[in-house]
């Protein structure tokens, strides 16, 4: 790793999606070739239908941008509690 700091933080947490899905954040970490900031974060509203797993991982940037919703802009995710899992 090159020890450049993380730019942007995303804190541990239960968010909601623009979906109204939940989903606890668990950390995050550095793509291993590209050295881009990633989130960590697993579903919350029980087994995936598609068997994809519960597991996730999104570019910070897109966890932290702002997509159109119904014409407005609102954050992709809003944290909506403290997570426990690691604590």
């Amino acid at each position: 790793m090159d020890g450049t700091p993380f730019v942007k933080q995303v804190e541990p947490g239960v968010y909601r999606h623009t979906s109204g899905k939940e989903y606890e954040v668990l950390f995050t970490g550095r793509h291993s070739e590209t050295l881009e900031e990633c989130v960590v974060y697993k579903a919350l509203y029980g087994e995936s239908k598609d068997g994809l797993g519960p597991y996730w991982i999104r570019p910070v940037g897109m966890f932290l941008e702002k997509v159109d919703v119904h014409g407005s802009k609102v954050a992709r995710f809003t944290r909506v509690s403290v997570s426990t899992a690691l604590e």
